[in-house]
């Protein structure tokens, strides 16, 4: 897959930007904060929120507004940046697994789900460095 430079670097600008916000959101949805923490949710290489393990109706409810409002961000700025919505999602979910910190849950380029260690996550090559 091609991605534009404008749009990883328009990529890595929405993403900082999210993952600023990502401390305040988890103050207004204490069960965001606790399901980041206790690993039931995680980063995927797509760019979305990924359950890991098992489900609730709450828990999936969550998640799915989560990547809903994600979603309509990165249909913003892949548009706005000529690039596709995958392109522009891949590159996203790059920022986000390279910005989890340890304890936190990520996809891996094989598609497991790895715990943060204080190394740094194992990422998809064609993710930008």
């Amino acid at each position: 897959m091609k991605t534009p430079r404008i749009a990883i670097a328009s990529a890595f600008a929405a993403m900082a930007l999210s993952l600023a916000v990502t401390p305040a959101m988890a103050q207004r949805d204490p069960a965001y904060a606790a399901a980041r923490a206790a690993g039931q949710v995680g980063e995927k290489m797509d760019g979305y929120l990924g359950i890991v393990g098992a489900s609730t109706p709450e828990l999936q409810a969550m998640v799915n507004d989560i990547n809903n409002r994600r979603r309509a961000l990165y249909v913003q700025r892949a548009q706005a940046e000529s690039a596709t919505l995958e392109q522009y999602a891949f590159t996203a979910g790059c920022v986000a697994i390279a910005a989890t910190v340890e304890g936190e849950m990520y996809q891996a380029p094989d598609g497991s789900w790895q715990r943060r260690t204080s190394a740094p996550p194992q990422r998809d090559s064609r993710c930008p460095r």
